[in-house]
């Protein structure tokens, strides 16, 4: 079927459809570009968000990324970057072969488009002129023929008319004769015209239409033949990338399948073995004897009583500080409060909270449960440890348990060698090209290498005097740890990282940076003290004076061990000063005595003052 015999007084109309169909396709173009803007989009998210979950360089992540499931993470992200990388593919290959391509195509068809119905337009114009022409002579042959009528009939009348002169009626008789020789002269040019204007339309309705509107018809088909190709093109530039998507994603799965959770158990184990033993069971401590206590391994209070079995203080920290410590100073440091004091009340007047503000409620344990928490708590720093190393981390990673010092010392070794090794090849080469000089000396002079392996042959004996260094830390540890018996490594595991806690009101406790154990390579050893000699030292020690006197500002009850509860307005003694922590140490009587919140007394200090 043809448009231009189908459709031959549809000019109008194809035009409208032919308009519409450039902006279907233009529609798609618009679609397509959409499609490739949301693509670029999301793989830029991707990549981001894959970014986003890198582990950072020289951080703890990377760290982590040892573990088999951290590092299928990490296969998975890396994954999502090729992933990404794909529907970038996608948008590029849209844009270059559909949207470029599709965009240059409706250029070119809007301008074959004008081209035809410009044509089609001149061809309408011309035969609307011959309508026009032959409408002319038409109505002009009409014209002429009337008025040859009307002259015939006056030259009738005029001839019948016998008072009108002979003049008169053959005037009128050249009159008729000439309008009808008008009338014929129109008659032949009407026809003649009429006889054109014939041709002309057969020629624009059979020829000049159809041809015109068969080029538009096939310029149509195009139009659609290029729109369909094109949204194959789409499919098959999403269907290109699918193996490779495919193949991500099989990494993808893959990582997931070799995750070993046997092999990330192991993992945690080397990450964060200690090296100590477990602690051994705690002796019983009998309080059916009044104001007396059992002495146990795990206990510091001793009373001065029965029963003084020996304590053993294990590993190389500051044991010695044990002995020298005053019986009422170590108690005081042995029952101060571990948490910052309560503020003051808020209202001017006491009797507006009766009790006062009180310290968070807590059972009161025993002295030995204290011991305990410590046993069980994270290690810490302290202050005259942080004061000695100044918080860097020793060059023999003496502040690691023995295990993981042993793991830390073998990773310098290994490296350590790596360099020398290196530093060995860079040696060979260098010597190899030196011989090469030697046997060509115009390749080069041998003697400008001489320095080269100097300094090379000096790295390789700093790093080998290195190595040596840190190998015979390496074999202490190794060597020291088996012989170490169960009960000095559970007392090192406890008073190496212990024994500071003692002295906490120096300063405030800080965590090491890997909140490991801290030890003093300073001290070999393992020291012993007894518990007698602690009783000796203790029994010769008196109470704490008074240094002064204080007056309670508000009310505080003590709820926590180590406090003592106050009224407001009483006066009682002071027998230490706020060390930094918050709390000040009074005394009532020979029997009451504890801590109360710096902020709730007013403190008189006075040197010449008595004990009562």
């Amino acid at each position: 079927m043809s448009w231009g015999t189908e459709l031959w007084d549809q000019f109008d109309n194809l035009e409208k459809h032919t308009q519409w169909g450039i902006d279907i396709l233009e529609k798609y173009i618009k679609f397509v570009k959409e499609r490739t803007e949301i693509e670029l989009s999301y793989a830029k998210q991707l990549r981001n968000l894959a970014k986003k979950y890198q582990p950072k360089k020289n951080s703890k992540e990377e760290e982590e990324y040892r573990y088999t499931a951290c590092k299928a993470f990490l296969s998975t992200l890396n994954e999502m970057n090729d992933y990404a990388g794909q529907h970038e593919v996608i948008s590029e290959n849209m844009t270059s072969n559909i949207t470029v391509e599709l965009a240059r195509y409706v250029q070119e068809l809007k301008q074959e488009r004008k081209s035809y119905f410009h044509d089609g337009r001149k061809a309408q114009q011309h035969i609307e002129i011959c309508w026009k022409q032959l409408e002319s002579s038409k109505r002009r042959f009409e014209r002429d023929c009337k008025e040859a009528d009307r002259a015939q009939q006056y030259f009738e009348k005029m001839d019948a008319d016998i008072n009108v002169t002979k003049a008169d009626v053959e005037k009128a008789r050249q009159q008729a004769q000439a309008r009808h020789q008008m009338a014929e002269d129109s008659k032949a040019d009407y026809s003649s015209i009429l006889q054109k204007f014939n041709h002309e339309q057969h020629e624009y309705y059979h020829t000049h239409i159809p041809n015109i509107f068969q080029k538009i018809q096939e310029m149509e088909e195009r139009r659609i033949v290029r729109i369909g190709e094109s949204m194959k093109t789409y499919a098959e530039v999403d269907r290109q990338v699918i193996p490779i998507i495919g193949k991500c994603l099989d990494e993808i799965v893959k990582a997931a399948e070799s995750i070993d959770q046997k092999n990330d158990s192991q993992l945690v184990i080397e990450a964060y073995k200690s090296g100590f033993e477990p602690p051994g069971d705690i002796e019983f401590e009998d309080y059916t004897q009044p104001m007396k206590r059992t002495v146990s391994d795990n206990s510091l209070s001793n009373s001065r009583g029965e029963g003084k079995p020996e304590l053993k203080f294990g590993g190389k920290s500051k044991g010695k500080l044990w002995p020298f410590i005053k019986k009422n100073k170590l108690m005081s440091l042995l029952t101060s409060p571990h948490q910052p004091p309560p503020p003051p009340p808020a209202s001017a007047s006491p009797s507006a909270v009766p009790n006062g503000p009180q310290s968070p409620k807590q059972p009161k344990e025993p002295l030995s449960h204290r011991f305990n928490e410590f046993m069980t708590s994270k290690p810490k720093i302290h202050c005259f440890r942080s004061l000695k190393r100044g918080g860097a981390t020793p060059e023999d990673f003496s502040n690691l348990p023995p295990e993981q010092r042993r793991k830390k010392l073998q990773q310098k070794v290994d490296e350590l060698n790596k360099e020398i090794q290196k530093e060995m090849d860079q040696r060979d080469a260098i010597t190899k090209m030196k011989d090469v000089y030697l046997k060509n000396p115009q390749m080069g002079d041998p003697a400008s290498l001489d320095h080269k392996l100097t300094e090379v042959s000096q790295n390789i004996e700093k790093l080998r005097l290195e190595a040596q260094k840190f190998e015979a830390w390496l074999a202490e540890v190794e060597g020291r740890l088996p012989a170490r018996s169960e009960q000095a490594r559970r007392q090192s595991g406890m008073f190496d990282a212990q024994n500071p806690a003692t002295v906490n009101n120096c300063a405030q406790d800080r965590e090491s940076p890997d909140g490991s154990y801290t030890e003093d390579q300073s001290q070999e050893g393992e020291v012993k003290v007894l518990a007698t000699d602690f009783d000796d030292e203790f029994d010769e020690e008196e109470p704490l004076p008074a240094i002064g006197t204080c007056k309670a500002l508000y009310t505080f009850e003590g709820q926590n061990e180590g406090t003592i509860s106050v009224v407001e307005g009483e006066t009682l003694y002071v027998i230490e000063e706020d060390k930094g922590d918050g709390w000040t140490r009074i005394r009532r009587n020979e029997d009451e005595e504890g801590y109360v919140p710096t902020s709730y007394v007013e403190v008189y200090l006075d040197k010449n003052a008595k004990d009562p």
